[in-house]
């Protein structure tokens, strides 16, 4: 088996197998991920990251493929996480953004990696924070992190990029799931894809008058217009981030953001370590006790919980 510092170079070097085994080190918590971010983290933030997040069947993968294509015919070297969601029941994933990437998976400027949620608050596992970081360091000049769609579990996903992209479809009422998942705060560009389709006026209309409604912000969220099929809207979009990144380098926000990921990073990192060491101090049998109490109604679980960390 390598070690961190066998995997060091070859991923600085951007190998994709370098760079695929690090990040499963990441997601199954192998005890040289912990070196190997450790001897990486001097040398990140160079990469441009975008969210790409909004109901199923809006259209994010074909967005995330032309956008990819886009940034490809610039030169660019691009990184694509596809975050599905994890099933409660069996542990898996459907991965299937791969599958509707193929024109660009053979691509070497671009990796694509599909990763599951694994249950991480927020529809973001702490893996895919990890990736971001491995794909910058890998020398990926733009990450796009295209999120699962389930609306408010994904909010979190704008405390990992700079820009938050919110793909609504006309016809499949996605301007009251935007009130209803509380979407519009985390949205730095609203993006009307499959706009050739009836509604796209309506859609757009009722977006505006929302905006009006909401309480004003620095940067105002500007309402585009896609047809991601055909690739009409892309440039008019990557002109518009690329607006807000320069917003966010002006007035401060890089630095803001970087600080809300690094909280988020943190706290998930510390809630980890926590339930790890109180496993491993109660012991199995007392952790299984406790649940049982609760289960029973013997003992509420805030009572529990304190029994398990040891606070009266």
């Amino acid at each position: 088996m390598p070690s961190s510092a066998d995997l060091l170079e070859p991923l600085r070097r951007g190998e994709p197998r370098a760079l695929g085994r690090a990040i499963s080190w990441m997601e199954n918590g192998h005890p040289g991920a912990r070196d190997l971010m450790a001897s990486l983290w001097p040398h990140l933030g160079r990469a441009v990251v975008i969210g790409i997040t909004g109901s199923p069947g809006a259209g994010k993968s074909t967005l995330t493929d032309r956008l990819a294509r886009a940034l490809r015919a610039e030169g660019q070297k691009v990184g694509i996480l596809a975050v599905d969601p994890t099933s409660p029941f069996s542990g898996g994933a459907i991965l299937g953004d791969r599958i509707r990437m193929q024109r660009i998976a053979a691509d070497p400027g671009i990796f694509i990696r599909s990763m599951a949620t694994r249950g991480a608050l927020g529809g973001l596992a702490r893996a895919t924070q990890d990736a971001i970081d491995l794909l910058d360091a890998a020398g990926y000049d733009t990450v796009i992190v295209e999120t699962v769609g389930v609306g408010q579990d994904e909010v979190d996903v704008v405390s990992c990029v700079q820009t938050c992209c919110v793909v609504l479809v006309p016809g499949m009422g996605d301007e009251i799931q935007a009130i209803k998942a509380g979407i519009m705060e985390v949205a730095d560009l609203f993006v009307i894809n499959k706009a050739d389709r009836d509604g796209a006026d309506q859609v757009e209309q009722e977006l505006t008058a929302m905006k009006s409604l909401a309480p004003p912000r620095p940067w105002d969220p500007p309402v585009l217009r896609t047809v991601a099929q055909q690739g009409e809207g892309i440039p008019e979009l990557l002109d518009r981030v690329r607006e807000h990144g320069a917003w966010l380098r002006a007035h401060g926000g890089l630095a803001r953001k970087a600080r809300e990921r690094a909280r988020l990073r943190f706290e998930s990192l510390l809630a980890e370590a926590a339930l790890r060491r109180a496993r491993a101090q109660a012991g199995s049998e007392r952790l299984e006790a406790a649940i049982q109490a609760v289960a029973d109604h013997a003992q509420d679980p805030y009572t529990a919980v304190a029994g398990i960390l040891g606070e009266p």
